[in-house]
């Protein structure tokens, strides 16, 4: 065979290998739609809803909204680029995280009126994706409060205080019949991971976080009203020195996994399971959602083990064990590249206040190959913030994409179309929504998450996958 003659055959080889591989993928349907508008917000009036006493009332269900439905004069560009810097800066706060753990950092102590360095939290650069409103004392006062499965402590700013601008009046504890403070001994002081005490012998408390915001003050105890349900003896932060979060938000409900979290105080009556679905923030949709109690847990979900790291008590972790694109389990995608190790560093966590999933270098390398390959028909845009994966298509009502499934131990989880190819624009561009990490820490973010319920039982150590969950 001549040399002409093999570059032909071989050329010819390589085309019909590629066309075979291409052909027979499995593809999906994108329907190519805008950058969405937000939400406008339609909450009821809560004072006139009379909460239950009954302790018994063991079902907890919350409306959520995301945070650009308090912005929603901005445009929708502008509100994208807005999200896209927030998350850059969480995802980086979050590695710093199980950096200081694994170094020790977050777990010093101090005794006295000074405080130590203590846990960085995810809530960088006034994150803090979702928010819904909570009555705080008695009688209920109402404000906007983040939820943040990676954080612990509950707080909320009291006056007096040095504190940010929110929405709502500051919270006032004297005027409430069931505030009380917390005694500088007790266990429920002693959980804290930075504490000191007041010259009254009161517990005094602080969580400073990873872009220097804060929160200090008052360690107490408090009701909380979730519109009909009232929720006694909750241990919260009544912050008088705080800089942060942010502007419409009085504080944070912490859905951590930690002793001091929301979900694992009031375990002995929502059974330490709560679940939420988030939706596509579109302005048509119906508002996401959180549960707490056994009806948070539905009988479609499919479950992994949450695996436990020894210095980080906080984070959700989960176990990856590699991803498929069109039906085909991508080539060095392996267990091995997020396991956490013998120190701490590593592993994968799923996190409601990240956007963007995060994965380590070669894994994403070896995810946007494959997506690549299976795209070559696209044509391809410029690179747009973190993402280098883009695809201009304007001009289109819909495409056809490659299938892309996360597989974890004992679960899978099929990814709508929309949960990956986002537009970043409103002039056709859309973007491939992984991104690739330096940390050694994995997230699996809340863009991947819509559509889905995802279920955190903490009760059986496991956290749960049901499609189609915001029904």
């Amino acid at each position: 065979m001549g040399g002409a003659s093999r570059h032909i055959f071989i050329f010819l080889l390589f085309l019909f290998v590629f066309t075979s591989f291409t052909t027979s993928l499995e593809y999906q349907t994108l329907v190519v739609t805008p950058l969405p508008k937000p939400q406008t917000l339609s909450w009821t009036d809560d004072s006139e809803i009379a909460a239950l006493d009954d302790e018994s009332e063991d079902i907890l269900s919350i409306k959520l909204h995301h945070r650009d439905s308090l912005s929603s004069s901005a445009t929708t560009e502008a509100l994208f680029g807005l999200r896209l810097d927030r998350d850059a800066a969480r995802a980086e706060s979050l590695a710093a995280t199980v950096e200081r753990a694994v170094a020790g950092k977050s777990l010093h102590r101090r005794s006295g009126r000074d405080f130590s360095s203590t846990v960085i939290s995810g809530l960088a650069q006034g994150s803090g994706e979702y928010f819904t409103r909570i009555g705080v004392g008695t009688p209920p006062k109402y404000s906007y409060m983040v939820l943040d499965t990676g954080s612990d402590v509950v707080w909320i700013q009291c006056s007096p205080c040095k504190c940010y601008n929110q929405s709502d009046p500051i919270f006032d504890p004297r005027k409430s019949l069931t505030f009380a403070g917390v005694a500088c001994g007790s266990q429920l002081c002693r959980r804290l991971d930075s504490r000191a005490c007041s010259k009254r012998r009161t517990c005094l408390y602080q969580v400073s976080y990873g872009d220097g915001s804060y929160t200090a003050g008052d360690f107490s105890t408090e009701t909380l009203t979730f519109r009909r349900v009232r929720v006694k003896n909750v241990a919260l932060g009544c912050g008088r020195d705080n800089q942060g979060l942010f502007v419409g938000a009085a504080g944070l409900l912490g859905l951590g996994r930690g002793r001091l979290s929301f979900p694992v105080q009031t375990g002995h009556r929502f059974g330490r399971k709560f679940s939420y679905c988030l939706v596509d923030r579109s302005e048509s949709s119906k508002p996401s959602s959180i549960l707490f109690g056994d009806s948070a847990v539905p009988r479609t979900a499919r479950f992994t083990p949450l695996i436990t790291n020894p210095k980080l008590d906080t984070f959700y972790y989960v176990g990856l064990t590699g991803i498929s694109v069109g039906g085909k389990r991508v080539p060095g995608i392996t267990p091995s590249l997020f396991r956490i190790d013998n120190v701490g560093n590593g592993g994968v966590i799923i996190d409601s206040g990240t956007s963007v999933t995060r994965l380590t270098r070669p894994a994403y390398g070896a995810l946007r190959k494959a997506f690549l390959a299976g795209t070559s028909d696209l044509k391809r845009a410029p690179d747009f913030s973190l993402f280098d994966t883009c695809f201009d298509l304007s001009g289109k009502t819909e495409v056809k994409v490659p299938t892309v499934v996360l597989h974890f131990a004992g679960a899978n989880m099929a990814l709508p179309a929309s949960n990956y190819l986002i537009p970043v624009d409103n002039d056709g561009s859309f973007c491939f929504a992984f991104a690739g990490t330096m940390s050694g820490l994995s997230i699996i973010g809340n863009i991947q998450q819509q559509g889905f319920r995802i279920v955190y039982d903490l009760a059986g150590s496991r956290v749960g996958f049901a499609p189609r969950g915001c029904a």
